[in-house]
């Protein structure tokens, strides 16, 4: 992302990578049908009692929930229609002054999974199944976390459901270190030192998460102390939001410059960019729809990339801050180095990325690099002056190799055809080669020896026009390229104008 951030370093006062919302969740071994039959069986409970025997154990959670909210002098609500249930905690915190504890627990009535006994050929078992049962959901203000909430449905597999946020723990821990910051809602506005400021929001990558979690299912199950004893919790990141905050100097500094960023974004960011962007390449067969959507928020409008459950959004918070934030709900297409087998046997390499806990870390450089990709791609976005200054030299003659090398002209449809080949998004990962070119450019390799050489020296001189202009560069030890910032200065700019002065005109290029 440096690209962006020198182009615009008079603007920009700090730059800030956080997570933002976390939602992990927690399921025992009983989790899946056989499990809940092993269960049942080692506490000698024959599968036709389920039926009385799970809400028994429901009364017990609803209990315990009522005795600690009246032992904190807390209310505990029943909730007969849908609230904003951390709306409503937060107003009673306030009106109650409540710093520390539980603020309030609510109840509900909500569809969860569970187990039902099916009947049929052979002996009776338990099948997945869906039912309304009571779900709890208990506010606590942590010391270490502020608002976080904890939901358990008190039927049986009794899967936990825990709620942070990664600003909210950052800013009491710029408070414990005495650092000072401006802060609105769940964004930064200012802080004192920035570079400490991002140390310590990286602490939170290697928290020992288990140890945390489990401390709070604890408080809200109290199943674990007896009949549960020896059943432990598995934790897993549901879903991550890694949000890169911008701050600039001030609202002209983003205001004059967001709307451009919108909608460079918007049209002009395919799906192989999007692809790009999240660390995938472009498959011969896409499995997955990308998306790209733009909506209008209270704050402003945003623009947001879809792709398998994944997405990638921009928007700017109280017209002070660029957020770029990076949703990661199935990590499975991304891969982390860890212990697996390959061919029968045990090896560290490269797997599938799972949700475990532990592999939070890896989130964070997923969506970092995302993110950094995505700027690098908003960083040709520039001031009208700069781009007329760029395009008045690279349409001039220029000397490479011992030869002169023609001007490029921006408008040209030989030239608009080869500036799109060269920037198309899956080139961000690895470069390109002269035949990756030829492919987009719709050169078919002929059979004839001689027609196949002359065809390799057309896209040849074509990558030499580029390079005598500085618009692409070979990359070291390889016979593939890459897009200078020039290049994507430039080449974006000519293509801007297929787009926005001549869109007729231009209509049957790309």
């Amino acid at each position: 992302m440096q690209s962006f951030l020198s182009k615009h370093a008079d603007k920009i006062t700090e730059v800030l990578s956080c997570f933002d919302r976390l939602i992990f969740k927690g399921y025992l071994p009983i989790s899946y049908p056989q499990g809940m039959e092993n269960f049942l069986q080692g506490h000698d409970i024959l599968l036709k009692d389920f039926k009385a025997f799970g809400p028994q154990q429901a009364q017990r959670l609803k209990e315990h929930a009522q005795t600690l909210a009246a032992q904190a002098g807390r209310p505990f609500l029943y909730c007969e229609r849908r609230i904003r249930k951390e709306e409503q905690a937060q107003d009673i915190a306030r009106r109650d002054h409540v710093t520390q504890g539980l603020i309030c627990v609510f109840s509900v009535l909500e569809t969860c999974p569970t187990c039902r006994i099916l009947y049929g050929k052979g002996r009776p078992r338990l099948k997945k199944d869906y039912r309304r049962c009571l779900v709890l959901y208990y506010y606590f203000l942590d010391p270490e976390f502020g608002l976080l909430h904890i939901r358990i449905p008190t039927w049986f597999p009794l899967t936990i459901q825990v709620y942070l946020n990664g600003h909210e723990w950052l800013a009491r821990t710029l408070d414990q270190h005495g650092l000072g910051y401006q802060r609105r809602d769940n964004a930064f506005l200012a802080l004192d030192d920035p570079q400490r400021a991002q140390a310590l929001a990286d602490r939170l990558l290697h928290k020992k998460w288990p140890r945390f979690l489990n401390a709070l299912a604890k408080r809200v199950n109290p199943l674990l102390g007896d009949l549960l004893q020896g059943c432990s919790y598995t934790w897993v990141t549901d879903q991550a939001e890694f949000a890169t905050d911008v701050l600039f100097k001030d609202r002209a500094a983003l205001q004059s410059l967001y709307p451009r960023l919108l909608e460079h974004a918007t049209l002009h960011f395919r799906a192989e960019d999007v692809l790009s962007y999240l660390g995938r390449k472009m498959p011969n067969r896409c499995t997955g729809e990308v998306l790209n959507d733009t909506k209008k928020q209270p704050q402003g409008f945003r623009v947001k990339h879809h792709h398998e459950g994944n997405w990638l959004k921009m928007y700017d918070k109280f017209g002070q801050v660029l957020r770029i934030e990076v949703v990661i709900n199935r990590p499975q297409v991304f891969q982390v180095r860890r212990w697996g087998t390959r061919k029968g046997q045990r090896v560290f390499a490269w797997f599938a990325l799972r949700k475990n806990v532990v592999h939070l870390g890896r989130y964070a450089e997923v969506s970092l690099q995302a993110t950094g990709r995505y700027l690098a791609a908003l960083a040709v976005v520039d001031a009208p002056q700069v781009s007329q200054r760029l395009l008045d030299k690279v349409c001039e003659r220029v000397p490479f190799q011992g030869r002169t090398r023609r001007g490029l002209n921006p408008l040209s449809r030989a030239d608009q055809h080869l500036f799109t080949a060269v920037l198309r998004g899956e080139h961000a990962l690895r470069g390109f080669s002269s035949r990756d070119v030829a492919g987009h450019l719709g050169v078919v390799a002929s059979r004839d020896p001689k027609e196949r050489r002359r065809q390799s020296a057309r896209i040849s001189r074509s990558l030499q026009l580029l390079r005598a202009h500085g618009l692409i560069a070979k990359i070291p030890h390889r016979r593939r390229y890459r897009v200078t910032a020039r290049g994507f200065a430039f080449m974006s700019t000519a293509l801007h104008l297929r787009f926005k002065a001549f869109p007729a005109q231009m209509s049957d290029v790309g």
